[in-house]
């Protein structure tokens, strides 16, 4: 499952507001692999920030949760917000975890743009 966590506050507001939080909560406990896309990209507010501590806790028992973020990890804890709930959160995703830095010039950057022909529109 990949979740922009920039846009999660929307999506998370939109299951509150429909009665269904519980039940997706549950689907991301079960998945094998959910990924964090932009963690730090966007400030916490209150909701998205205790939601993402239960997500975070129901996966810590074994499923995998992958996080990019261009935020250093020295950051993430005042990123958070509330000392109390960063602390749990942060003690939950570094309990097993692996780190890769990826260095050196965007890959969206280096990548050569296709060589795709340009539309040409009817004169008549």
């Amino acid at each position: 499952m990949y979740l922009r966590v920039p846009r999660l506050g929307e999506e998370l507001r939109v299951l509150h507001g429909n009665g269904g939080f519980t039940k997706w909560l549950l689907q991301v406990a079960r998945v094998d692999v959910l990924l964090l896309d932009d963690w730090g990209m966007a400030p916490l507010d209150a909701m998205v920030r205790n939601d993402l501590l239960e997500m975070i806790d129901d996966r810590s028992a074994g499923k995998a949760t992958i996080i990019t973020s261009q935020l250093p990890i020295e950051h993430w804890h005042g990123w958070i917000g509330d000392e109390t709930i960063a602390d749990a959160m942060l003690d939950r995703l570094m309990q097993r975890h692996h780190r890769i830095m990826l260095t050196g010039e965007s890959l969206r950057k280096a990548s050569p743009k296709p060589n795709v022909p340009e539309p040409k529109l009817d004169q008549n």
